[in-house]
């Protein structure tokens, strides 16, 4: 079976579907997600988009604390668009119905901003890293409100076509087409992709002109994650089997305060908690972040999630604690209701009991390198959101980038592929069907499963918050045997989004790995003692890693 677009994008969270609605009016759009179409990253989003929006703050200030949190490896030109489009991009999803938090009263509150849309002032709030409260937030709901109001606006347009429950396969490229130019010397072009039904179990041959990846993060290559159970590197895995680079794969960053004890994926203590006065504990009720950095509890977070690891070290304790009971509580309940309704469910309560918190793999900083419009290496590949590598985030996101990232890189990706796609051949693309003699069904799903819990654990012990060269060392050894097995089994075995998933997460924690390794330097997110100090020689430096296959070939 056969689709044919104008624009393919893999992945339906800000980053996708702003993207979407910006080609819209210039052609037809498709935009596949795994699962339902409100079912991304961006829908567990709780607190909120960093923009300057307050007269008591500057896009300068936000552009330092950016470049500060990211650790001598942002590139300033791509934080200054970033921090710079912000405030009118915040104006486009209020036309869009998107409603944030507003607070009557005076500007000169560092707490209120002005909205784009001449209306009540915008509530503010601030978090870690941050100077100044620069949060516009939807209570401690963010992502979902955003999410909500983008499907609807995407799901209305007569030019977008959601196809729900289809996971990506492959990218197309010149080896699979007839009649392409693919000789030495030619840059690898893009034709769309091959897409799994999880439906009806068939492979679609999506063709496109334009193919964008927007396929979020890949936290659930270790055992706690905060990330949905979507977040599998496929978009990752995709492009450097097609032949992009990958850059700084090392910088995976740990949420300091997840929920304790609450599953997979852990439930997420926002860091605005920490922004409305929460104050972290060890297990004898101090507050341990006082010595540690002059913003003590609102510090960049992996200062914070290694402060919390070196107190989990010291006590044998699984957990410290955050602490909001000095806060009434009809003003928790008011700024956090999700968080409290969801806390109080399980037992505790934030006006008098302490949140039990761990550190969990939250975001990855790395990704595709793309230039500021979006543009990989790949010709007419474009990747945008927490797939893709823009140098905004350097070795350390800052808090409540993230989603403001997806936004206006969405924009510029949908600009410079509208560009393209007007001086394109409009001849018709082509693609084989998608292969599968050869291949059979098994039952054996507990050899997927088990590979799977594996490679989790060991990049949970041997690649998390504090690594060593010996750990690196036997990971990526292990690493590379599992990558091998499962290749192995995928070749013969028919296509499962299950199977899909464990290729693509052994393929990136093999990646993550290799990348970790490299550094030789503590840097941001990745901390080796053998190499404790950051390497000025290295600012600036990215990791930049390639797929070999002949690493995992059967």
């Amino acid at each position: 079976m056969r689709e044919s677009f104008d624009f393919l994008i893999v992945g339906s969270g800000i980053a996708g579907l702003t993207t979407a609605l910006k080609l819209a009016g210039t052609g037809n759009v498709a935009v596949v997600t795994k699962k339902e179409d409100k079912a991304s990253a961006t829908n567990y989003a709780q607190g909120g988009i960093a923009t300057v929006l307050s007269p008591l703050d500057g896009i300068d200030s936000h552009l330092e604390d950016t470049l500060i949190a990211g650790a001598g490896l942002c590139n300033r030109e791509a934080v200054r668009l970033m921090v710079s489009e912000g405030p009118r991009l915040i104006g486009e999803l209020i036309a869009l119905g998107v409603e944030f938090n507003r607070s009557a009263g005076s500007f000169e509150d560092e707490g209120r901003g002005e909205s784009p849309d001449g209306g009540d002032p915008l509530s503010l709030g601030r978090e870690g890293g941050h100077s100044h409260s620069r949060i516009v937030h939807v209570h401690d709901l963010t992502g979902r409100e955003v999410e909500r109001a983008l499907v609807e606006a995407a799901s209305a347009h007569k030019n977008i076509t959601i196809f729900e429950n289809h996971i990506g396969v492959d990218l197309i490229t010149e080896h699979h087409l007839e009649g392409i130019p693919n000789g030495p010397g030619s840059q690898r072009s893009v034709y769309g992709a091959y897409v799994l039904s999880t439906e009806t179990e068939e492979v679609i041959a999506f063709t496109a002109r334009i193919t964008i990846l927007a396929t979020g993060g890949c936290g659930q290559v270790y055992l706690h994650t905060t990330n949905p159970d979507i977040s599998t590197g496929d978009g990752l895995a995709m492009a450097v089997r097609a032949g992009c680079s990958l850059a700084n794969l090392e910088f995976m960053q740990f949420h300091p305060t997840s929920l304790y004890g609450t599953g997979d994926p852990a439930f997420l203590i926002s860091e605005a908690v920490r922004g409305f006065g929460g104050i972290l504990r060890n297990a004898a009720g101090e507050a341990f972040m006082e010595g540690v950095h002059p913003l003590k509890d609102l510090a960049p977070r992996d200062v914070v999630a290694r402060a919390i690891d070196r107190q989990l070290k010291l006590s044998g304790q699984p957990f410290v604690y955050l602490d909001l009971t000095h806060r009434e509580a009809h003003e928790i309940e008011e700024r956090f209701p999700h968080i409290v309704e969801t806390t109080r469910r399980l037992g505790i309560d934030p006006a008098s009991d302490l949140f039990p918190v761990v550190p969990a793999a939250h975001y990855m900083c790395g990704g595709i390198p793309t230039d500021l419009r979006g543009r990989t290496d790949l010709k007419n590949l474009f990747a945008v959101g927490e797939v893709a590598c823009t140098g905004v985030h350097g070795a350390n996101r800052l808090a409540s980038n993230s989603l403001l990232e997806g936004l206006v890189f969405a924009e510029q990706v949908a600009n410079c592929a509208r560009e393209q796609f007007e001086e394109m051949d409009a001849s018709t693309i082509t693609s084989p069907s998608w292969d599968a003699e050869g291949t059979s069904k098994t039952a054996e799903r507990v050899l997927l499963s088990h590979d799977r819990n594996e490679i989790r654990s060991l990049m949970w012990d041997y690649i998390g918050l504090v690594r060593s060269t010996d750990r690196l060392e036997r990971a990526e050894r292990r690493l590379t045997v599992l990558a091998q097995e499962i290749e192995r089994y995928y070749r013969w075995t028919r296509l499962t989004a299950e199977l899909l998933e464990l290729r693509n997460i052994s393929q990136v924690a093999l990646l993550i790995a290799r990348a970790a390794r490299s550094r030789k330097e503590s840097r941001g997110l990745h901390f080796v003692t053998d190499y404790p100090e950051l390497d000025p020689a290295l600012d600036g430096e990215d990791t930049i890693i390639t797929f070999d296959w002949t690493a995992v070939s059967p």
